[in-house]
């Protein structure tokens, strides 16, 4: 199988990112300023006035659905189920957190005894349950899983001596800058509650975004770089459908991919345009008789994103459902004010038409916990898009320009399969200087997204930040912008997805 073949960050930017995201949420009994280090701000005079008994800021589990490679076919549906409830723990876990902070002042070992310990067993009974799924179907069970079981609880005193940060640098990956971004804000947060009273640091549910996530987009210095050189065999063509922007509202909680057959499997909401029945319960037969919202009648592909939400104090429908404001997800909802979907070629090849059902998801709903590597988030505002692009921050807008969030998915196809039991090792990124696909892996139109919001831009004031806006995800993920990812499912009748290779290849601009 291929590997994704994106530019790593250095690990001291990764360990800042994830330092700095696990400041949000913060904790009871701690004093600081300006510990809100950008991951790519050097932080050379960190803070060291604090309280006795830093409490636990996050939850950091390994992602053990990342590490199977290869589940066998027959043990599927199991181990995806048994995956969901991996990240249900979680989200039990990290909301017993945030509701203990008082017990977590009174007792330094609350959260090791009355948190990480019990889910340290809960985790290790479901691996125990997956390598019985491997058994029974005649398969070796997977012998580095229990050493994954256990989770960490990450202080905001442990972050702050690795809050500071490096520029990273621009970093190219199929011809779209994902990182270079670096926070000219110098924002502080204000004092954090006292021991007795219960943190809540960052975000309208406290837990996030923060004033570190927020960069005044007309202060970060171009950063996107240079698109691959198109060689004699590049596929210059495009074919653009029209799909909607979610207008009339469908929404659910689900993750047909990564948790088929579990409701709320994403603990977070998403934004549906193109096919119309896509839930957990979703079957490929499912996607054929589902409708489009798409004006291509022919295009019954599902996309979907987590939605953005405004938190202005106000409420939406989930309020008080799971993967709404049961699990820190809160604000309005914004809807997008254009969605362009494009089909592009590739700058070294011709490219082959995708396969009926292939799935592909891109980004990491999980980078506070996995890291930077499999990020690929885009953010940028109208008038700047060819210029700067961020990972790890949110732009502030000027007035007048537009929040843009873009994604650019993976273009390389490994020529068998429609999926993968990581649902990442059966696609592939571009080389990023050439364009080529690697590992036997073949090209395929790339699948293109950019979606459009009005935002009153935040303002940042005394480290905080208001009229912030935040991308929905997993509650022990903090709102970060890293974390922003989309998913597409290939649903093509008539001869479609022939169409668009065939417009891709030939040159041609096709809607």
């Amino acid at each position: 199988m291929g590997r994704n073949t994106r530019k790593r960050r250095s690990p001291l930017a990764v360990r800042a990112v994830a330092a700095s995201a696990a400041l949000a949420i913060g904790g009871g009994g701690l004093i600081w300023a300006n510990f809100y280090a950008s991951a790519h701000e050097t932080n050379s005079s960190p803070n060291t006035v604090k309280a006795a008994a830093a409490q636990v800021a996050t939850i950091s589990c390994p992602d053990i659905g990342q590490k199977l490679t290869n589940v066998p076919a027959n043990a599927k549906s199991n181990v995806d189920a048994e995956l969901a409830t991996l990240d249900k723990q979680i989200t039990e876990a990290y909301a017993r957190l945030a509701s203990s902070r008082q017990a977590q002042a009174n007792d330094a070992g609350f959260v090791q005894n009355a948190i990480l310990s019990p889910l340290k067993d809960k985790r290790s009974a479901v691996i125990g349950r997956i390598k019985i799924d491997f058994t029974r179907v005649g398969a070796a069970a997977p012998t580095t899983l229990d050493a994954l079981a256990a989770c960490t609880g990450t202080t905001a005193d442990q972050a702050q001596t690795t809050a500071g940060g490096q520029n990273n640098g621009g970093q190219q990956n199929n011809g779209q800058n994902n990182g270079g971004q670096q926070n000219n804000g110098g924002a502080q947060a204000s004092a954090a509650p006292s021991a007795s009273a219960p943190a809540n640091i960052g975000g309208q549910a406290g837990n996030g975004p923060v004033a570190a996530d927020f960069v005044d987009i007309t202060k970060v210095a171009p950063n996107v770089l240079a698109k691959p050189q198109k060689t004699g065999q590049a596929s210059r063509g495009t074919f653009t459908t029209q799909c909607g922007v979610n207008a009339n509202k469908n929404h659910n909680t689900d993750n047909v991919i990564v948790a088929p057959g579990v409701t709320n499997g994403a603990h977070h909401l998403h934004d549906y345009v193109g096919n119309q029945k896509v839930n957990a319960f979703s079957s490929n037969n499912t996607f054929l008789q589902g409708g489009t919202s798409c004006q291509n009648k022919n295009d019954l592909s599902s996309y979907y994103w987590p939605v953005v939400r405004l938190q202005n104090g106000t409420q939406d429908f989930d309020r008080n459902a799971d993967g709404g404001g049961k699990e820190g997800n809160v604000g309005k909802i914004l809807t997008p004010v254009q969605a362009q979907i494009k089909y592009v070629g590739s700058p070294a090849s011709k490219v082959v038409a995708m396969p009926q059902f292939l799935r592909i998801i891109t980004g990491d709903a999980k980078t506070t916990t996995n890291g930077l590597a499999n990020a690929n988030a885009h953010w940028s505002c109208t008038g700047f898009e060819n210029k700067v692009q961020l990972t790890s921050q949110y732009p502030i807008c000027p007035q007048g320009s537009n929040v843009v969030r873009t994604f650019a998915f993976q273009s390389c196809w490994d020529g068998q399969n429609i999926d993968s039991a990581n649902h990442r090792t059966h696609v592939a990124f571009a080389d990023p200087a050439s364009g080529v696909c690697g590992n036997g892996f073949k090209a395929i139109p790339q699948l293109t997204m950019r979606l459009v919001y009005k935002i009153n831009p935040p303002t940042l004031q005394n480290g905080v930040v208001k009229n912030a806006y935040a991308v929905d995800g997993f509650p022990e993920q903090l709102h970060k912008s890293a974390t922003d990812h989309d998913d597409f499912i290939s649903v093509t009748t008539g001869g479609l997805a022939n169409k668009i290779a065939s417009c891709v290849n030939s040159g041609q601009q096709c809607r």
